[in-house]
């Protein structure tokens, strides 16, 4: 009995343990819920700096998602600010009377190279105002020092180094894995679709001759765009910018200094006291600050009292049917949105913040549809961010103007098929067989468990060549070019913005902002409301739909793996690939 007791009282403190620790668990959520959704306005003082980290991700809308860049760790919601509101807060700041100044306190810059580049031309119109631009770091990543070469003053520690060394991208290629496991990619691209390398990594351990050279194309074009940036801020010719990141001659601060990167080599408490003289304080004062993200809720203006509205739709990640959610593109859900914009009376002109690699070619005529319809009624404005390419410029095709930005990833005008044959895995590897009935010749279309018949090939290739046919000639009406023309920039490849533009895909090189400017003046509006649609959820509706774990489980993934974490998310997007797709050629990371 005493051993009985003894168990039983064990256990009840076990288990009390365990619901103190969720208990804490959701504690730490609901807190950091809570402080994520209040929305108190911020009352700033006199001369206060304006404090720029971007320490988190840079993405194209501030999300309200609890479990986006949620730290389970510290139980902190390291919310990742969206380039909507940076642009805001920079434009605000520079009207600002209270705001002194911008304090870039960087080493990493989290965000694909068109926002960057917006970042940097807003952070030049700033300088416009008088105020000044200070900017500091223990090290600068080469993305970092891009946005920091904009500065008044730039200052490295003097035990610091800045990472100059052009630009690289790395494929994944995974047929030798597959052959490992014995999985068949059976794959069916057009006879013409050179560039289409999207199903390059099932074929392939290395890339093809046409995919390198329009890597190197779009390399070289996004280089020569920091290249020229830089020299016009520091004065260092582009000769000497590309001896320096072939000798790696930044590998310490002093020669940083020699080479005029930056202004001088200092520890934190100097920028402070730097910033002291700059706001005009006294050697020991405090120096009144405020992040980016709270500046958001800083108002100085009051709020136009017009009706009419200008929309911004944002169509971000993998374009499928369904729904989407804030980080993938719902054909179902999209559409409903700009069909809603369409027929509201109050919005006067739609721009369509396109970031996406494309994906089900389905989807996406889907939502060009949509375009269609919306372009016939108010004006329709495209602005393309880090990547615009494939499904993403199918959506783009309709509108009335196609804004994208100089470093922009887009075209990819090309479809391809992937089925996988997986016979070989589960009968060789797992020890698993089928076997079948039908009833008709082809009723097994399509079976993953067998290689599908020369006579089901020939289908899906008739199939692929149709829809290349289609889209080639969707971009031949819609851009006002010959169909051949646009099948030999085709083939699957990808430009940047400025070669887009060389071209004739784009019509103008410009951000978000700009892109808002021209609508306005296409609806003839000079007082206005911007309404960011779609509608993001409440943080705590989002917090009860997405308790069931997916959300946790990417969110401790993305914290444990980091950098390494993109190509999971790579292979599982290959896996869920369905039907035929029009899809940014591979996974590319620039470094």
């Amino acid at each position: 009995m005493k051993q009985f007791f003894k168990f039983m009282f064990a256990s009840f403190a076990g288990t009390l343990l365990t619901l103190f620790v969720l208990l804490f668990i959701m504690i730490g959520m609901f807190s950091a819920l809570i402080s994520m959704a209040e929305k108190e306005q911020v009352k700033l003082k006199l001369n206060t700096v304006l404090v720029a980290s971007f320490d988190t991700p840079v993405v194209d809308r501030t999300t309200k998602n609890p479990f986006e860049n949620f730290d389970f760790m510290s139980f902190k919601s390291n919310n990742p600010i969206g380039l909507n509101d940076v642009l805001k807060n920079i434009e605000k700041a520079a009207a600002d009377p209270n705001i002194a100044g911008i304090y870039l306190d960087l080493t990493e810059l989290s965000t694909g190279m068109a926002n960057m580049e917006e970042i940097r031309e807003k952070l030049v119109a700033f300088k416009e105002s008088g105020k000044f631009i200070i900017s500091y770091s223990e090290g600068y990543s080469q993305a970092s020092y891009y946005l920091a070469s904009v500065s008044d003053e730039i200052y490295l520690n003097p035990d610091g180094m800045i990472m100059f060394k052009g630009l690289y991208t790395q494929i994944a290629f995974l047929k030798n894995m597959l052959e490992k496991i014995e999985v068949e990619p059976q794959i069916i691209r057009g006879p013409d679709n050179k560039f289409k390398s999207a199903v390059e990594p099932l074929m392939y351990d290395k890339m093809s001759e046409a995919n390198r050279e329009q890597m190197e194309q779009l390399l070289n074009s996004a280089w020569g765009r920091f290249l020229v940036a830089i020299s016009e801020s520091r004065g260092i010719s582009i000769e000497q910018l590309n001896q320096i990141a072939d000798e790696l001659a930044l590998s310490n601060a002093d020669k940083a200094l020699e080479l005029k990167f930056v202004d001088g080599l200092a520890y934190k408490d100097e920028i402070l006291a730097k910033l002291r003289e700059k706001t005009g304080l006294e050697s020991d004062a405090k120096i009144e600050s405020v992040s980016m993200g709270k500046y958001t809720n800083a108002v100085i203006d009051k709020p136009s009292r017009s009706r009419d509205k200008i929309a911004v739709i944002y169509a971000v990640g993998e374009i499928s049917s369904g729904n989407g959610s804030e980080t993938s593109i719902g054909s179902e859900a999209l559409s409903k949105t700009i069909r809603k914009a369409r027929e509201d009376e109050k919005i006067k002109a739609i721009v369509f913040r396109v970031n996406s690699p494309g994906g089900s070619a389905l989807a996406s005529e889907v939502i060009r549809r949509e375009v269609e319809l919306a372009k016939n009624a108010k004006p329709f404005i495209v602005s393309m961010g880090n990547v615009a390419a494939s499904g993403g410029y199918w959506i783009s095709t309709n509108a009335d103007y196609i804004f994208a930005d100089p470093t922009t990833i887009t075209g990819s005008i090309g479809v391809f098929g992937v089925i996988p044959n997986m016979k070989g895995l589960f009968n060789n590897k797992f020890g698993i067989t089928f076997d079948k009935v039908m009833t008709n010749k082809n009723a097994d279309f399509i079976d993953v468990m067998e290689p599908i018949s020369p006579f089901q090939y020939a289908v899906i290739q008739k199939e692929v060549v149709r829809i290349y046919d289609d889209f080639t000639s969707l971009v031949a009406e819609t851009r006002g070019l010959r169909q051949s023309y646009v099948d030999s920039i085709g083939q699957g490849r990808v430009w940047t913005g400025v070669d887009a533009l060389e071209i004739g895909l784009v019509d103008e090189l410009g951000g978000l902002e700009k892109a808002i400017a021209f609508a306005a003046e296409k609806a003839g509006l000079s007082d206005y409301k911007v309404s960011e649609l779609p509608e993001q959820k409440d943080p705590f509706k989002q917090l009860i739909e997405e308790m069931g774990g997916q959300a946790r489980t990417k969110a401790l993934l993305k914290t444990e793996l980091g950098e390494y974490y993109d190509y999971i998310e790579y292979m599982h997007q290959v896996s869920q690939m369905k039907g035929i797709q029009a899809r940014l050629p591979f996974y590319m990371k620039i470094n």
